[in-house]
């Protein structure tokens, strides 16, 4: 990693959480940031109707917040979206565009992942765009063609955009499983999604690694030249096993 990228540990508390627990946690968060590794970065994303809780719970700390998803639009008649001028009501710094999840169980396209990132950068939200392959994508080697796909639009907005943003790369197979790319694994992706970022003029950006990631692996991720950080699952809501990632 060069001296001008930081690290980012991000933690996506996905569909958990409620008051009580929610609020053991972002005390734990907030208490211990100060023991967390110089110059890194720590942000979680909670789910929307949580999101006051953890502006208050954090204010004023080191910590920052954001949504899990954003809409296109920026108001009208769509019931159940949240528009980016709602999530900056709220202080939100980031919003996740494109997580696997949002690709596989909603159908969300390449395009429409490009448009909510936009649509972030619009609102004055820093998006963190999410590619992944699939298992049977990878055992097809196809990574490189998908992940090249997945990032195409995003790469039309231009360099200006593109350099507003976070990449999070998260092998699908790796999410929620336990089984974790090999440092090698992800930094070979990692180091194509440099290249294509740098093709556009974009090559400074911050790249997270996603999947399975925990204290225990996060050290020999982060030696890896390209990978400036992670977007952590499961281990995020964990005060002390968040903190540790980040150690």
């Amino acid at each position: 990693m060069t001296m001008s990228r930081t690290r980012l540990v991000m933690g996506n508390w996905k569909m958990h959480g409620n008051l009580a627990d929610n609020a053991k946690l972002l005390a734990g968060l907030r208490a211990g940031a100060g023991s967390i590794a110089s110059g890194t970065q720590l942000a979680v994303c909670v789910p929307f109707p949580y999101l006051a809780q953890a502006g208050e719970a954090l204010k004023g700390s080191v910590v920052a917040w954001g949504a899990q998803d954003i809409s296109t639009q920026k108001q009208g008649a769509f019931t159940g979206e949240v528009s980016g001028a709602m999530l900056k009501d709220f202080a939100c710094r980031y919003a996740l565009v494109g997580h696997s999840e949002r690709r596989s169980l909603h159908a969300e396209s390449d395009q429409l992942v490009a448009d909510k990132a936009n649509a972030a950068l619009v609102s004055g939200l820093t998006p963190v765009v999410c590619v992944g392959e699939s298992l049977a994508e990878r055992d097809a080697n196809q990574v490189m063609t998908v992940i090249q796909r997945q990032l195409a639009p995003v790469l039309a907005l231009g360099a200006d955009a593109v350099n507003k943003m976070v990449v999070a790369y998260e092998p699908v197979w790796a999410i929620g499983t336990g089984r974790t790319a090999t440092p090698e694994q992800a930094q070979e992706v990692h180091a194509t999604i440099r290249a294509a970022l740098q093709a556009i003029g974009a090559g400074q950006v911050q790249i997270l690694y996603g999947g399975s990631v925990k204290a225990a692996n996060a050290a020999s991720l982060f030696a890896m030249s390209d990978i400036d950080g992670a977007l952590v699952g499961g281990a995020s809501l964990v005060a002390e096993d968040f903190l540790a990632i980040a150690a």
